[in-house]
């Protein structure tokens, strides 16, 4: 994870959760954004 850079996480983080990837997955993504301290809000589409 550490490899990801923080927008690739939060854009992976959004693209996850649209298309209802495994919620473990998810859960992994979430704790690494923690983990950086990011802080980031709901992007509506388009």
């Amino acid at each position: 994870m550490s490899k990801l850079s923080d927008d690739l996480l939060i854009e992976s983080y959004f693209k996850a959760k649209n298309i209802n990837l495994c919620p473990d997955f998810i859960q992994l993504l979430e704790a690494e954004i923690r983990r950086r301290s990011l802080h980031y809000t709901a992007q509506l589409p388009s």
